[in-house]
């Protein structure tokens, strides 16, 4: 039962990252003036991508290893 609210609350918090990820890709490109600006943000937002894809893969890794009961592939 915990297992399916968990992922049910996962996928939809990485839901609400994902939709915040694309609004401020829009923001940046649509009204912060000159490039050198809009670049910096970018780059910014691509450690954002990188944090976001680092946590959805540990929380993808903990739950497989929750629910095999396995913990570094020993028995």
């Amino acid at each position: 039962m915990f297992g399916k609210v968990k992922k049910v609350f996962f996928t939809g918090v990485f839901g609400i990252l994902y939709i915040s990820f694309l609004a401020q890709i829009v923001y940046i490109l649509g009204w912060v003036n000159g490039i050198d600006m809009k670049v910096g943000y970018m780059g910014l937002l691509a450690f954002e991508w990188l944090a976001l894809i680092a946590a959805r893969y540990l929380s993808k890794r903990s739950s497989g290893a929750a629910q095999h009961g396995n913990f570094n592939r020993r028995r």
